[in-house]
């Protein structure tokens, strides 16, 4: 299989750095060239020293974990002869504390909502399936030990 790689950049500046008040700034590289500002959560690390409008390593894993399932999704639709309009997914995620008493992401809820076209709609019951079949096919969710919760919607 092939390596999927990352780089994340960070430079101190002109902070002292060891009096814990240094940014948490930094930059996430793909392989494909897209760079994306990353930083700590404000939630863990106080604002001056995070970005706000940054993505935090929480909200990323709450993504991968949303991308993926929507991804086998929509392949699981297509397999099917569904047509998929519309997929929107308002996931989140809940950082606290694992079984070990360690800072965890403990849970993330995938609630995605799908609008299907063409002549051929699948039922409440088949539309449970595919989800159910997507996230035991998401490689992210097979990687990860945290409660992964999926909450399909009716409306996009």
């Amino acid at each position: 299989m092939a390596e999927h790689l990352v780089q994340i950049r960070w430079e101190r500046g002109e902070a002292a750095f060891v009096d814990n008040r240094y940014s948490r700034k930094h930059v996430w590289r793909f392989d494909g060239g897209v760079e994306v500002p990353g930083s700590s959560s404000p939630h863990v690390v106080p604002l001056p020293y995070s970005v706000e409008a940054a993505v935090d390593p929480e909200e990323a894993f709450i993504a991968s974990l949303s991308s993926c399932h929507m991804l086998w999704f929509l392949a699981i639709a297509a397999e099917r002869r569904y047509v998929v309009d519309r997929y929107r997914d308002d996931a989140g995620g809940r950082l606290g504390k694992n079984a070990a008493g360690r800072m965890a992401m403990t849970r993330v809820t995938l609630r995605p909502a799908v609008q299907f076209g063409g002549a051929q709609q699948p039922t409440v019951g088949e539309i449970a399936a595919m989800h159910h079949e997507a996230h035991d096919k998401c490689f992210i969710a097979n990687s990860v030990k945290t409660e992964v919760r999926c909450e399909p919607r009716l409306e996009v």
